[in-house]
């Protein structure tokens, strides 16, 4: 990733760390330089002394410290500049002091200081004189209303996928429980977005169920598909608001990782290029993966779907934490490259809150956990309750 975030505090929660993040990484598209290399430390006060006083000679504590990569006649260390921004050192101690004094939020000032530290490296200066401090103030401003902007203007939602409902029914090869009918129910519940599965073998969602969909659903469907040349024409004759591109195999029981688009580029670029002539947009069902999110810009995706199932299946704090990060990491990264973000898979009532609250999330899909739910409380108030977690996120 372009940028390298480095833990000095010992106090810093995973939802400061990856707004920081975040908000770095607006800044650095905003300013043209998303592709260069930056470090940004968040440490406390004894270590930002330290280095305010062997650097400036300055042994004091301060807010933010600027260290742009210098330059040098020789071509190789020049070659590396130009990827090269530099360091970002933030004290959290501070930055919280300073929240307090100026009756704001410990991450609005964070906002302010990482945006101030990154001007400094791309050679704006305040001190210089009273027009150079007015030019870099409206600069701040811009970066912040910006991102104050991007962060509002998403709101996520849920879609919840029916197929469960369908297996249900399927078991017995009968006629119920019907998916339309459930498609109904939790359009009337909250659900803006219903996602059906048309596997090759047909185990559950059959062609009938998706042609009444396409009739009754009243918000968005979703169809979820692989690049199987008949799931293609079916999908090119019915034309859902979306189709969503998953790797099929036909031995699993559910959806098993995310498509690996850089192997097959070609094969979805012809793909994509026919649902773009019928009018449908394509979403890549993929891995929180940097190659992957490129590759899905290059071949020409409206959406990625990040796949959360590592993330919902880590059995401890500590690695759900870490999938979460790859996962902040990838909806930012995706953002920027211009694609929209969807996330969903093993998704439940317990783990779904801090993936709603990703800035760039647009909709999660969630279907097994609100299904099984409903054994128990019925359709309605499962997905009532799942919308209530997805409209709240909240980080950790």
């Amino acid at each position: 990733m372009p940028l390298n975030l480095i833990n000095h505090h010992p106090q810093l929660s995973t939802a400061t760390a990856s707004r920081c993040r975040r908000a770095a990484l607006c800044y650095m598209n905003r300013m043209g330089v998303a592709e260069t290399q930056l470090s940004l430390v968040l440490t406390t006060d004894e270590e930002m002394a330290e280095f305010n006083g062997r650097y400036r000679n300055q042994p004091k504590t301060t807010n933010v410290l600027s260290f742009a990569f210098t330059g040098s006649d020789d071509p190789a260390v020049q070659s590396l500049f130009e990827r090269e921004l530099g360091d970002i050192v933030v004290s959290l101690d501070t930055a919280a002091a300073e929240a307090k004094r100026y009756d704001l939020s410990l991450q609005q000032r964070l906002d302010w200081l990482i945006a101030h530290g990154l001007l400094h490296l791309l050679g704006f200066d305040h001190e210089g004189s009273e027009q150079a401090a007015k030019t870099m103030y409206e600069k701040e401003q811009e970066l912040l209303a910006e991102y104050n902007l991007r962060r509002s203007s998403i709101m996520p939602h849920l879609a919840v996928n029916v197929d469960h409902v369908a297996t249900i029914r399927q078991a017995r090869g009968i006629h119920e429980p019907d998916p339309v009918t459930a498609a109904a129910i939790c359009e009337m519940a909250g659900a803006q977005g219903i996602v059906v599965h048309l596997r090759e073998d047909r185990r559950h969602i059959q062609d009938r169920d998706v042609r009444l969909l396409k009739e009754t659903v009243k918000t968005k469907l979703n169809l979820e598909m692989g690049a199987a040349k008949s799931i293609i024409d079916f999908a090119l004759e019915l034309k859902p608001d979306m189709v969503t591109l998953v790797p099929e195999k036909r031995k699993e029981l559910t959806t098993e990782g995310g498509l690996d688009v850089v192997s097959q580029k070609k094969k979805l670029v012809r793909t994509i290029s026919k649902m773009d002539k019928a009018g449908i947009p394509v979403s890549l069902f993929i891995d929180p993966d940097r190659a992957q999110i490129r590759a899905a810009d290059e071949v020409g995706a409206t959406f990625v779907e990040l796949h959360t199932g590592t993330y919902a299946d880590a059995e401890d704090e500590v690695r759900q934490l870490e999938e979460f990060d790859l996962l902040s990491q990838a909806a930012e990264e995706a953002y920027l490259l211009g694609l929209r973000v969807n996330a969903g898979h093993g998704l439940n009532y317990h783990n779904t809150g801090p993936i709603a609250a990703l800035d760039p999330v647009e909709e999660l899909s969630i279907g097994h956990a609100i299904v099984s739910r409903s054994v128990f409380s019925g359709l309605d108030q499962a997905v009532r309750d799942m919308c209530a977690i997805v409209e709240s996120g909240t980080l950790y």
